[in-house]
Formats: structure tokens, C-alpha cells, sequence
């Protein structure tokens, strides 16, 4: 079946007001194929700016907004965290979520990743799942076993069916922002890894999630990596910094 394609910038600690006005009037300019979604994840400050940018060239149904991180509660004496709530209020409709910058440097552990997914669930926000494997991890063939003890928790906190609403990025952690990146046979060996995973659950669930790549993609890699059939698309860093590259990028997701 056709899954929706995503593209998503996940911008961390960079940027500002100079990089809202140019990425909105650089997507202003990309021709998406069918079916493909562009998500841009700005830090905290610059969410309300960029959705009043990006409504102001009628680009809010085409480009949409997302945040980097959530708070699991509704609300209270969380100095510094940001609520479900608030995110919605400047018109985030998706939240990354478990990203691997969280979990080693936070100590984000899976289980409270998975309360921070019923978080966004529950509140009609799209949570984008951050899954992936450290360079250790990988060589000693411990892929598949720390990708699945990073889905369970998840899976058993909102259940299986709640996933038609959401976005699984796998990011082996080795190749976050260090120029190494997957090849596209071993992308799309662990991409089926994680599709058939969910299939021994639900198969029907399976087919629909979009399964999102990230790791050093950039314009030159992009089209291989996104012709994989089970890539939906991409979880991009730092080209997603470079508005002429990430709109590249952009285009070639297929939908």
C-alpha cells in the first residue's frame, strides 16, 4: 500500500528568527509529491514564529509544525518543560519523541519515552518515535534486541492499534550527525525488521506506519535511501539547516 511519506527537520539547539524567515520561503518554493508530508521541529522559542510564517504563505496544510520534546504531564511544577497543551496552542501537530540525544543525555529511559507518547496520543498530537542502536550495539549484533526493547514499553503502554498514529524514525545512533550513514541495503534490512516486529502483533497496523530514516541523509543520499520499500521518508539534522539541501530532500520523498 501507499504510506504517507514524511520529511522531518529536526533543528535541536540551532537556528533562529533568520532561519524561520528563510526555510519558510525556501519551502514556499519545493513541489511535493502526493501523499508526503514536511514536518519542521524549530526549538521551543520559535514555534509560535514559524506557524505564523509559514500561515501567512498558506503553507499550514503542506508544511506542517512539529516540537522536539513534550512533558508526559498535563500540567504543573515542571519548571522548563512544555505541556501537550501549550504545544498545540501554536498549532504543533507532531512531537519527536525519544530521540537518542534524549536518552543518553537526559537518561530518558523507554518506559518514560512511552509515557511521553501516550502523552501526544492523547492529546491528537503525532508522535514521532526515535528508535536506534549504538555503534557497539550494532557490532555485537544487538540491533534487532535493543530496537525491540525500545518498542515494547511503547507498545504495551498505548497498544498496538494506536499506532496508526505513529511515526516510528529509526536512527542508528552511530550515524547522528557523524557523516556516517547506513547503507541503503542495511537501512531497509533493519526498516523491515521493524515493519515485521509490529506485523507478529498486528499485521494490518504493520503496513500503515510510516517508518522514517535518520543519520547523516542529505541530498546526495537521499533518493536511494528513500526508494527502499520500507523508508517513508526521513528524520533529517543537519541538512535540515541548509534550506536548498533540505528542499532537495523534500522532493525526493515519493508518497
Amino acid at each position: 500500500m501507499n504510506r504517507r511519506a514524511i520529511v522531518a527537520a529536526n533543528w535541536k539547539m540551532n537556528g533562529g528568527l533568520a532561519l524561520v524567515s528563510t526555510m519558510v520561503s525556501e519551502l514556499n518554493k519545493v513541489t511535493l509529491n502526493d501523499n508526503v508530508a514536511v514536518v519542521v521541529c524549530p526549538s521551543f522559542p520559535y514555534l509560535a514564529a514559524f506557524s505564523q510564517a509559514s500561515s501567512a504563505l498558506n503553507l499550514s496544510t503542506s508544511i506542517q509544525l512539529g516540537a522536539q520534546n513534550l512533558n508526559e504531564n498535563a500540567q504543573g511544577a515542571f519548571t522548563g518543560e512544555v505541556s501537550t497543551a501549550m504545544l498545540q496552542e501554536v498549532g504543533v501537530s507532531y512531537v519527536i519523541v525519544g530521540h537518542s540525544e534524549r536518552r543518553s543525555i537526559y537518561n530518558e529511559s523507554s518506559e518514560l519515552v512511552a509515557e511521553k507518547v501516550a502523552a501526544a496520543l492523547n492529546a491528537g498530537l503525532t508522535p514521532i518515535l526515535c528508535i536506534g542502536e549504538s555503534e557497539s550495539e550494532r557490532a555485537n549484533e544487538q540491533t534487532e534486541q535493543v530496537l525491540a526493547a525500545q518498542l515494547q514499553p511503547v507498545i504495551e503502554r498505548v497498544g498496538i492499534e494506536k499506532f496508526t498514529d505513529v511515526v516510528i524514525a529509526y536512527e542508528p545512533v552511530w550515524a547522528i550527525g557523524t557523516g556516517k550513514t547506513a547503507s541503503p541495503e542495511m537501512a531497509q534490512e533493519t526498516h523491515q525488521f521493524i515493519r515485521e516486529y509490529i506485523a507478529k502483533i498486528d499485521e494490518s497496523i504493520a503496513v500503515k506506519v510510516p517508518l522514517l530514516y535518520g543519520g547523516s541523509v542529505n541530498a546526495k543520499n537521499c533518493e536511494q535511501l528513500f526508494a527502499q520499500a520500507d523508508i517513508d521518508g526521513g528524520l533529517i539534522g543537519g541538512a535540515s539547516l541548509k534550506a536548498e539541501e533540505f528542499n532537495v530532500i523534500c522532493s525526493a520523498a515519493k508518497g
